[in-house]
Order: C-alpha cells, then structure tokens, then sequence
C-alpha cells in the first residue's frame, strides 16, 4: 500500500495476503530491514544482493531525511536540491507532478531501485513491498488483487504480457493497511512503467475516493496523469477500470 512516511513505533498488519503468491518456476525469498519488508520471487537466492540494495538505498532516504525533515512529513510537493540522492531526486520529481508529497512513492521507489539493481543477475524478477509491485518477466503474469472486506478481494487478477515489462503495480487503500490515505476505496491499483509512478499516482487517485460514486472521479483524474497505462479501483461491491487493463479470474494455482 502507499507511504506517505516512515511510520514510527506502529504494529504492522500481517501480510497473509503473500500466502497467496504462487510463482513455481522462480524461488522465493524475503528480505526486511526496519519497515522495509521485501518479498522477491527471482531465478535464484539473491539475499545479500538485495540486502545490500535495500541498505544503499535506505541509507540514502535516512540521510537525506536527517538533514532534511520536512522531506519525511510533508503531503505536499517537494523540491530537493541538486545534491539529493538520485532516489529522492525521483521521488520528489515524479510525486510533485501528481501532487502529492515524495514518501507516497517510497515503497515503490525502494522496490524499483533494488529490481533494477538485481536486473542483470535475475533477468526475471517480482518484487513485493506492501501491496506495491515491480517486476520483469518473460512469461504472461497474473498479479491478483487484494482489496480488503470487498466481495471482490481476491476474485480478479490483472494479466500481464512479458513485452509490458519491466513494470510498476501498486496499490493504495483507505480500509486495508496501516498507510496514510484521505480516501475510502478497498483498492486503488495503478498500472505504469515506473513503480514510483504507480506508488505516487495511487495515493493521489485513492484519496479522491470516498464512496462508489467517486469511482468515476477516480478513473478520470488517473486520465490526467501522464504515464499510466491503466487504473482499477474498487469500491465495496463496485469496481471501475481504464486503460492497458485486461481482468482475469484469480486462480491461486497460477502462477503471479
């Protein structure tokens, strides 16, 4: 789901949704440090790469945020100075053109910059951080859909061809989770070549919705957004979608 900041002291919701993930053809495995909690499906055990990844790339934020705090807090867009680490010069760029603060786009940040990272050693990768997707992939992929109490939660996946990837998909809520959301949908998911895109676009489109009738509201502000390629949003019973969006039944015997 979205960050809009580093959450200090909270008990997490355990993630049984990853129950869910089923990728036969590649290994699993999970990499956590502090609130950064990775699950990564990759052609091989990729552990310390990654840890090593997610350290850089944290270190970097943390950096930043200490000399910098109002980069941590802020909901509003942010414009950093030209020393900022290029992970935080992305986060800044790309939330300010969707209007939101640069931590909505963290958890899709860190899990871009790591998958680019570990891309030439596991050309096919999926990388899962709190509902937010980055991965490549040269196969046809079915990522399902996690929205809480809805009678659709875990019913439809998305389908992805391998010639769409690499990838961003990642979600936002305002029932599900313990993420900062103005809104009210179950599931906002937000489909785009970049992952921060994905991550900052969703915390924008998912604080508009409130009831089943923003659905539409929704869909015509993600139009606005330059680089999206498609938009699903659930709300109880209802759901809306736009765009490169192709919906199949989810079926846990498939692979992700």
């Amino acid at each position: 789901m979205m960050k809009n900041y580093y959450p200090e002291n909270i008990k997490y919701e355990e993630r049984t949704y990853r129950e869910l993930v089923n990728t036969n053809d590649l290994l699993k495995f999970s990499v956590s440090v502090k609130e950064t909690d990775l699950l990564i499906m990759a052609e091989k055990d990729l552990s310390k790469e990654v840890m090593s990844s997610i350290l850089k790339y944290r270190n970097q934020i943390e950096k930043y945020i200490e000399e910098y705090p109002v980069f941590k807090t802020t909901l509003e867009p942010y414009k950093p100075d030209n020393f900022a680490p290029n992970i935080v010069q992305n986060m800044s760029k790309i939330c300010s053109q969707v209007g939101v603060g640069p931590m909505a786009s963290v958890a899709g940040a860190v899990s871009e910059f790591v998958g680019l990272d570990i891309l030439p050693l596991s050309p096919e990768f999926i990388i899962e951080n709190g509902g937010d997707i980055f991965f490549n992939s040269k196969k046809i992929r079915t990522v399902g859909i996690y929205a809480g109490r809805s009678p659709l939660s875990n019913k439809i996946a998305i389908e992805i061809q391998p010639h769409s990837t690499p990838l961003g998909i990642c979600t936002s809520s305002g029932t599900v989770g313990h993420s900062l959301s103005f809104g009210k949908a179950d599931a906002v998911v937000i489909i785009s070549g970049s992952a921060i895109l994905a991550d900052a676009a969703a915390t924008a489109v998912g604080n508009i919705v409130k009831t089943q009738d923003d659905i539409l509201t929704g869909i015509e502000e993600a139009k606005k957004i330059s680089g999206l390629l498609g938009v699903v949003i659930i709300k109880d019973d209802k759901m809306g979608c736009w765009g490169e969006v192709k919906l199949v039944p989810w079926s846990y015997t498939k692979n992700t």
